[in-house]
């Protein structure tokens, strides 16, 4: 979501009178690559670029195809292949072993097609969508390279039959693909992907302890809002990077801000009883994730109140505490339990582990399902020139 809004705010920026532009965009990929498909880089024509489609070893040469797409006003597909170290030296040390499909195509502010109106809408709805984007179209089908279907929750049955499954696969799943459809008389390769929001972090207490928290969140991109009821704690100085910072009283907060299946809550207020209401209202609520601060027995013992007070949450509901909040990284300083904290909000929310990844059987990332490298495509073995080109 931060790459995407990033990429959006440059392209307002390009004087598109004196400027052209690409946009590259990852679309498949096999075997090893830091970047996943979905990643994107704008590039305009004086060599600047804003987002990344690799660690830095593919940049330098999308900008040069690029410039080839912003001359010839035509879409094309780079396939790089760095799965042979002995005959790549850009694989070399890089942590580089795969086959990575690399979109580019022209950007025209004035373009129907223009996929930067999507990604901008998308930024300002944030909303869950699947994208699908033409890559190659053969014989018949109606289609060209850079035509695009959306799916949101509000448009489930506006899209082609022959892409319906998929793109409520994805939507469902969030796992990327791509694939060869038959269309009328041709057929037509498509790029399937879910883009997302990002997370939604509400802080139920303001001390000074929540800052690393709330500075931490935002810059992964996440929205963060930060509430108390000690309007003290509140000044717009102490967190002037949280989306909002919200003065409510602990029986009526709930009942002010918006929750979401993609909303994390996590109480710091280092006030027992003030935690203990929030946590009440929040266990009816449907938000996935609650994080409490503080040792463990912290959060039986309000269970306990609830037991004394009559109140019954079923062990689903109860499941979605996390108390001690955190993963267990040795944290000591604010700073430290906020990367814990963080990093047990991404692990939950990407069904992540949370372990060593030196610890874990086959690769890093799940494999992809779709249509295999096989594609008819330029394919380019990248050499070190490319290395030391501007970036924004």
């Amino acid at each position: 979501m931060k790459e995407i809004t990033r990429i959006v705010e440059v392209f307002e920026q390009i004087d598109f009178s004196q400027r052209k532009a690409a946009l590259a965009t990852v679309v498949w990929v096999e075997g090893s690559s830091y970047r996943r498909p979905g990643a994107r880089m704008l590039i305009t024509d004086d060599g600047h670029w804003e987002g990344a489609i690799s660690g830095g070893c593919l940049e330098g040469d999308a900008l040069r195809k690029a410039r080839q797409v912003m001359r010839d006003g035509q879409p094309i597909v780079v396939t790089y292949d760095t799965m042979d170290d002995g005959a790549n030296s850009f694989g070399v040390g890089l942590g580089c072993n795969g086959i990575i499909d690399v979109l580019i195509e022209p950007i025209d502010p004035n373009s129907a097609q223009n996929p930067l109106i999507l990604l901008k809408e998308f930024t300002q709805k944030r909303d869950v969508r699947a994208l699908a984007t033409v890559l190659k179209s053969k014989n018949f089908t109606g289609l060209t390279p850079g035509n695009r279907f959306v799916l949101t929750e509000q448009t489930l049955d506006s899209i082609p039959g022959w892409l319906h499954n998929d793109m409520h696969d994805v939507f469902s799943t969030g796992k990327p693909l791509t694939r060869t459809y038959s269309v009328l008389s041709g057929s037509a390769e498509v790029f399937i992907e879910r883009i997302d929001p990002g997370i939604e972090l509400i802080i139920f207490g303001a001390g000074y302890d929540v800052i690393p928290v709330a500075k931490l969140a935002r810059e992964l991109g996440w929205q963060v809002t930060v509430t108390d009821d000690c309007i003290a704690h509140l000044s717009p100085k102490r967190f002037p990077v949280a989306t909002c910072v919200l003065y409510a009283d602990r029986q009526a907060v709930i009942e002010q801000i918006t929750i979401t299946n993609r909303t994390a809550a996590i109480l710091m207020s280092h006030n027992f009883n003030y935690d203990r209401a929030v946590l009440e209202k929040l266990l009816t609520t449907d938000v996935p994730y609650i994080g409490i601060l503080g040792p463990g027995k912290r959060f039986a013992k309000m269970q306990e109140e609830f037991k004394k007070d009559g109140l019954t949450f079923s062990q689903t509901s109860l499941s979605r505490v996390h108390a001690p909040i955190g993963l267990d990284l040795g944290a000591e300083t604010p700073d430290e339990i906020a990367l814990s904290i963080m990093a047990e909000i991404k692990a939950f929310f990407t069904k992540g582990a949370g372990g060593f990844l030196k610890n874990k059987l086959g690769p890093i990332h799940e494999r992809l399902a779709g249509n295999s490298a096989d594609h008819h495509r330029q394919v380019n073995i990248i050499d070190s020139d490319a290395i030391g080109l501007d970036t924004i």
